[in-house]
């Protein structure tokens, strides 16, 4: 049996772009757990049978749309809340990069997003944590870089 290369968490980056020519993306520093989710739309269509019209009808598909959801959590670190918090309010969406590293290559995902939702929770005698929910704006352009040999 071959065992599957497989990558720890910190090999999962999501970092958000400042509006600097070239754009400059950073982590968030404090999360220590990170999510990313890609989305198909699909419509439904009922397919009839054309030789046994009262025959039920099997369900077909067809894909309509493409989108990321992104999510992290962790401390709410000094370092990162303003940019988060900038990001949340702000009406524009903003360039994120999501990097998936691999020993032998690097899949990348940049676009934009939106900042959906940024929590912060607190518990007495506790650190606060923060978690940050994003949308895809957009397309998000996925490029496979091999590794440096």
């Amino acid at each position: 049996m071959a065992e599957p290369t497989t990558i720890r968490g910190g090999k999962v980056r999501v970092m958000l772009g400042n509006d600097a020519v070239p754009i400059v993306y950073t982590a968030p520093c404090g999360f220590n757990q990170r999510n990313v989710t890609i989305n198909k739309g699909l419509e439904e269509v009922n397919l009839p049978d054309c030789l046994d019209p009262d025959a039920v009808n099997w369900v077909g598909r067809d894909a309509v749309s493409l989108s990321m959801s992104i999510g992290g959590e962790g401390v709410l670190s000094e370092e990162s809340v303003e940019t988060g918090l900038d990001a949340a309010e702000d009406v524009e969406s903003v360039p994120v990069k999501v990097e998936w590293e691999f020993p032998t290559k690097t899949i990348t995902w940049t676009g934009k997003a939106h900042v959906e939702s940024f929590e912060a929770g607190a518990q007495d005698g506790r650190r606060v944590t923060g978690n940050v929910s994003l949308q895809s704006d957009g397309k998000m352009t996925r490029v496979v870089t091999p590794a440096a040999p």
